[in-house]
């Protein structure tokens, strides 16, 4: 028998953890935090808060239903915070444990651990490529089957068991034209499904779009639209993005230098995502600059305020986050933005209220200084409804625990199901945070 251990993630968007368990022997996919609940962002350390106060924000996984039982691997699916920000956190209550994910991914995940202030984490990390099968005990086996997102190198998640797989799907899309080049392995998705998928564990975070999620192309081409012709005749231009979008990044260096602009990337998270890019070849840094301490970042937004129009400053910020960068030029700080700047917001807002009433805020004041803002030239990193119908039918598994996202959102993907010829409750479970689905 198979049991799921829906830990976290299943009602709400964030602090994502899932267990597998099979004759006794548990892999754990993801140990995730919730950002919006210690209101924090992609430059605060979040290994500086005690484990105690984040797990009574809710900001981190309670891991009490499987902490006595046998785990022989912990995985990664890919590299958010959300996936792996817990990882110091939680790592510990598993010792000697391995930790198992690509390149990138754990390159990430030993700098969360390295920045761990209360816990001295001993879980040897193996960087693992696409396509190898990893035996980590007996009856399971583990395998990363290369798929497309707003970060390098994910992936999705098979545990093999002698029952059948189980996929976890991480974050996906379907981006058939990525500007870096990654595809998602269609021909291993399609061996899968022939080889007998007995549960599939998707994100359901986008479900209710009715469409497909466009490629990362597209973003491309929106930026390019803008900055190309409207913003050569401009004066200061400010981007901003997620830090871990590695592709977007790229793709405003590209684009800074065609202008014969210089792409100056301003905070500690932006420099330490593309520095590990940089480090493994996934992003080529040339004609930019990224700075990160206090100090550089302030004598490079004095030396930008003065020649605005020879610079394409990127920066954090786009959730209206307190301490990140454009949050403080809104609020008057480092750097003195106004009606001379405009400012491209290349990042949807994360779904929840905390992030809607702040990034209210934030344009509300830039807007009072006379910025002029570009909103939306973005494309999400998630898979809509007919992308998770593809996969459906690419695997036909013979169940699905929905995942990543809130009771509504979980649902939809029920419902969705049910329209491929599954049943609420004989194939298909919606389950909560804490809980445990038996696979019969």
């Amino acid at each position: 028998m198979i049991k799921i251990y829906t830990v976290s993630g299943y009602e709400e968007v964030g602090k994502n953890m899932t267990a597998v368990e099979y004759n006794g022997e548990v892999v754990i996919i993801d140990m995730g935090i919730r950002l919006d609940r210690v209101l924090i962002h992609e430059d605060v350390n979040i290994q500086q808060f005690p484990t105690k106060e984040l797990q009574k924000l809710g900001a981190i996984p309670d891991d009490s239903s499987i902490r006595n039982r046998k785990v022989v691997a912990i995985t990664f699916t890919h590299g958010h915070l959300d996936h792996i920000g817990a990882v110091a956190k939680l790592a510990p209550h598993y010792p000697d444990v391995p930790i198992y994910g690509t390149p990138y991914t754990i390159k990430l995940a030993k700098g969360e651990v390295k920045s761990e202030q209360y816990f001295e984490v001993k879980n040897p990390m193996y960087e693992t490529e696409y396509g190898e099968i990893v035996q980590v005990s007996e009856n399971l086996a583990i395998e990363f089957v290369r798929i497309t997102h707003s970060i390098p190198q994910s992936s999705m998640v098979v545990v093999h068991t002698p029952e059948g797989a189980v996929v976890h799907t991480g974050d996906f899309k379907f981006d058939n034209n990525n500007p870096l080049g990654e595809r998602p392995d269609y021909k291993r998705l399609r061996e899968l499904g022939k080889e007998g998928v007995k549960v599939l564990i998707p994100e359901s975070t986008r479900i209710e779009q009715p469409t497909k999620t466009p490629s990362e192309a597209v973003a491309q081409m929106l930026l390019e639209d803008f900055f190309l012709y409207e913003g050569m005749e401009a004066d200061g231009l400010i981007a901003t993005t997620f830090a871990s979008h590695i592709a977007r990044l790229q793709e405003l260096i590209w684009i800074a230098n065609k202008m014969g602009r210089q792409a100056v990337l301003v905070g500690r998270s932006l420099a330490k995502y593309t520095g590990i890019a940089k480090q493994l070849g996934l992003i080529k840094m040339k004609g930019a600059k990224a700075v990160r301490s206090p100090n550089a970042v302030r004598k490079v937004l004095k030396e930008v305020s003065g020649a605005r129009e020879s610079y394409l400053l990127i920066v954090t910020g786009h959730q209206g986050e307190p301490g990140a960068v454009l949050t403080r030029m809104a609020n008057g700080e480092l750097y003195d933005i106004g009606k001379r700047d405009t400012v491209v917001f290349s990042a949807g807002t994360i779904p929840n209220p905390l992030n809607r009433a702040q990034r209210y805020v934030l344009e509300t004041k830039l807007k009072m200084r006379g910025v002029r803002m570009i909103k939306d030239l973005h494309v999400s990193g998630h898979a809509s409804r007919e992308d998770h119908r593809y996969l459906l039918r690419l695997l036909n598994p013979e169940n699905i625990v929905p995942a990543h996202g809130d009771f509504r959102m979980l649902t939809h993907y029920a419902e969705l199901a049910e329209e491929e010829g599954y049943l609420i409750g004989r194939d298909v479970f919606v389950s909560r945070n804490g809980y445990m689905v038996e696979i019969k």
